[in-house]
């Protein structure tokens, strides 16, 4: 159930890497992060948005990621990282939580962009204070504890004309992306 009102002091935290990829497994489509933003923030204030990317060394992150500032968030990057044997990782999880709890006491709504089921611990902790959560996500790809938990579920696969955008040039999905070989976790 939403309880929204233009008054709300809102913070939206995006997980990039988890919507990039359940858009390009689900849809074969790249997030407009644009409409991302507009729709989990409403009419409301908004008092940070953050969007947390990791950086592949590909040429067009470049651009993608002045895009996301032009947008209004504010880019928070880390290099992946590459382990002997090829495996990547490059998640942003525990950084997102932190600056969650680190600002939560500044704002009135915290809507977390994922649908990872790492976030389960941070949205109990969250509901256990009292603070107003949402998320918007992919449904199709979103854990259901993350769902059950927020006390609001915003399903991007309700509007994905609204949030999607094609790929340009491309008519298969691609095994990389901006963010490596990692899929979305959704536990």
């Amino acid at each position: 159930m939403s309880i929204r009102n233009p008054d709300q002091r809102v913070g939206v935290f995006v997980d990039v890497q988890n919507l990039y990829y359940s858009a390009r497994n689900i849809y074969n489509s790249r997030v407009n992060f644009n409409e991302v933003l507009k729709g989990a923030l409403g009419d409301r204030k908004l008092i940070h948005a953050i969007a947390y990317v990791v950086q592949a060394d590909m040429p067009e992150e470049h651009t993608f990621f002045e895009a996301l500032e032009k947008a209004g968030f504010e880019v928070k990057a880390k290099e992946l990282q590459t382990f002997a044997g090829g495996h990547q990782k490059g998640d942003w999880d525990v950084g997102i939580a932190m600056d969650i709890i680190k600002l939560m006491n500044k704002l009135d709504v915290v809507v977390l962009a994922s649908g990872d089921g790492d976030f389960v611990p941070l949205l109990e902790y969250l509901q256990m204070t009292g603070q107003l959560t949402e998320t918007i996500a992919f449904g199709k790809s979103c854990s259901g504890k993350v769902k059950e938990l927020t006390d609001h579920f915003i399903d991007l696969d309700e509007d994905p004309k609204r949030f999607l955008m094609p790929i340009k040039g491309n008519h298969k999905p691609a095994a990389k992306g901006f963010f490596g070989n990692r899929k979305p976790e959704t536990k």
